[in-house]
């Protein structure tokens, strides 16, 4: 367990609301651009933790699940394949992840899955991940969100914010 004094600010709060993604590759960008939208539009309450988790995802999974306080929910919002026209908003539970080990990052490949479901099942963390269909991501740095993705983002926002969390 994390020593009291280490465990960071984000473990205290009520709600995590985790932005994952390499704003890099394209539509792989998806989730820090809701953080960044959620920071910039909405009154974020005291007791809630807005992040930008970038590709660091595991890591502060990992603090979660070593800390003996947690957020009574997390919400990771990450683009992810599935199979739907892009910009397709899917809201999922960690059971519903695939379990295929994949070579890019991701909140979807399996060590962050199983950390995900530990969390749900152990730590009594309610999880919800919100995804968005990418167009297809691209083989070299291309930073910006295809239109379909950049249009979803509110749309992703508009979800949280129904969540009761943001005290709209």
């Amino acid at each position: 367990m994390l020593a009291k004094e280490y465990v960071p600010d984000y473990c205290r709060r009520s709600t995590l609301i985790l932005g994952c993604g390499n704003i890099l590759f394209g539509d792989d960008g998806f989730g820090p651009a809701v953080a960044s939208y959620l920071l910039s539009r909405y009154p974020i309450p005291e007791d809630m933790a807005v992040v930008d988790a970038g590709t660091g995802v595991r890591e502060i999974l990992m603090d979660l699940a070593l800390s003996e306080e947690k957020p009574k929910k997390l919400i990771l919002v990450d683009a992810m394949e599935a199979g739907q026209p892009p910009g397709t908003i899917t809201i999922l539970s960690p059971d519903s992840l695939p379990h295929s080990k994949i070579t890019s990052f991701s909140l979807h490949q399996v060590p962050t899955s199983l950390l995900l479901k530990e969390l749900e099942e152990l730590g009594k963390v309610e999880v919800i991940l919100l995804t968005a269909q990418p167009q297809p991501f691209p083989q070299e740095v291309r930073i910006g969100l295809s239109l379909e993705v950049q249009e979803a983002v509110p749309r992703a926002c508009e979800f949280i914010a129904s969540q009761e969390i943001l005290g709209l």
